[in-house]
């Protein structure tokens, strides 16, 4: 029989994570992706919201494995947490982020639930994961200049005199097909191994599957090219708006894969010895993430689609476009990263490139934040347990 305590630390514990995952649902993963559509009045806000929420489900359990391990068992080396710990983190995590929601600044999810998960981590006598502490503190110092100087490169190609849309924009739609050919989706692979769809394609190719793999990947990009080029002759305009809600998709079906192991990744541990699908478990992360995208999303949208920068159909296919490419790197290797981030530092970039509109007050107080948030996280998550283990003789 199981001891009743036991079960009411789960619960808690289960508890911690649904709320987390609404967290990020309503503030990183559910607010970001659309952001720049919204901005450019490609899509009402309400709208918005309920797409982002349904694509956000299906990336959570498409794509959430990789992040979801690496949060849940390389943050900390050593005993893994046991179910108080995760509450705890869990709870402190989600409680910085709904800070930031409800006072409007985007806390960078993957700072607080990363600083936690370690401030406990330590606090219980585990050792630093250094090797993976400089692998995730790279990408984090990296991806304002990598993707706000990709989506200022992109936007100033865009606003340039004698470029046409009508040829320009295909050939952007054809880096995105490349991508989206290469992206690592679960369900293609054997045995829950990744595969992608050009491996899946080229492995036609018998003489030479990485031939194929390459061949598989022009033809996809070709294809959206062709599809976009079409709707342009058609309505450049049209043309121009569908292309942006489809960037605004792809990248928030990526942050469903990459947020939801921030959510559900310090329980894994837990339940190891129960023999728990990762499926079930990745459906319940994301059910959380789609509740909070439904709920609490449409205040973070306004958020950062207005008061960072005001950006156009062109300006915002320029943030998005590098948005897409750095989600889909971090779920490929694993490493926990904000949407906020991503997505904030784009529309920035974006934003230079016409000269004006950057709100420089409020991107000043939002690293601040950032940062203040991951030292918290970590302050917080040592403190606490320290005092809950003294308390509790754990």
């Amino acid at each position: 029989m199981v001891d009743p305590a036991t079960i009411a630390t789960f619960l808690v514990a289960g508890l911690a994570s649904l709320f987390m995952a609404w967290a990020i649902g309503a503030g990183s993963s559910g607010s970001t992706p659309f952001a720049p559509a919204v901005g450019a009045n490609a899509i009402s806000i309400m709208r918005a919201g309920f797409i982002v929420g349904l694509l956000g489900f299906a990336g959570a359990v498409v794509q959430g494995a990789n992040v979801t391990e690496a949060v849940g068992r390389e943050l900390i080396v050593g005993d893994p947490l046991t179910a108080q710990a995760a509450a705890l983190a869990l709870t402190i995590a989600a409680a910085l982020v709904a800070v930031g929601i409800f006072a409007g600044y985007p806390i960078a999810t993957a700072f607080t639930v990363t600083g936690a998960v370690v401030g406990v981590g330590l606090a219980m006598g585990g050792d630093p994961a250094w090797d993976k502490y400089v692998e995730i503190t790279s990408l984090w110092v990296l991806v304002p200049f990598v993707g706000g100087g990709i989506a200022f490169l992109t936007a100033r190609l865009l606003r340039r005199e004698g470029v046409r849309d009508e040829r320009l924009l295909p050939a952007l739609a054809a880096v995105v097909g490349a991508l989206i050919a290469n992206v690592q989706i679960a369900l293609l692979g054997a045995d829950g191994q990744g595969s992608t769809i050009a491996a899946r394609l080229g492995a036609g190719v018998p003489a030479s599957p990485t031939v194929g793999q390459a061949l598989a990947t022009v033809a996809v990009a070709l294809l959206f090219a062709g599809v976009l080029y079409r709707e342009m002759g058609i309505d450049a305009a049209r043309g121009q708006r569908r292309f942006l809600l489809a960037l605004g998709g792809l990248v928030a079906f990526s942050a469903g894969g990459s947020q939801v192991g921030l959510a559900i990744g310090p329980l894994l541990p837990l339940l190891d010895p129960y023999d728990v699908s990762v499926f079930a478990v990745l459906a319940g992360g994301g059910f959380g993430l789609l509740v909070g995208s439904w709920t609490g999303a449409p205040r973070m949208i306004k958020a950062i689609s207005q008061d960072y920068s005001s950006l156009g159909p062109r300006r915002s296919i320029a943030a998005l476009i590098p948005s897409f490419a750095i989600a889909q790197a971090a779920v490929l290797f694993g490493i926990p990263v904000s949407f906020n981030e991503i997505i904030v530092s784009s529309i920035v970039g974006a934003g230079y490139a016409g000269g004006e509109g950057v709100s420089k007050s409020k991107m000043g107080y939002t690293v601040l934040a950032w940062i203040g948030s991951l030292v918290l996280a970590i302050g917080l998550g040592f403190g606490l347990y320290t005092v809950m283990s003294l308390a509790l003789g754990l």
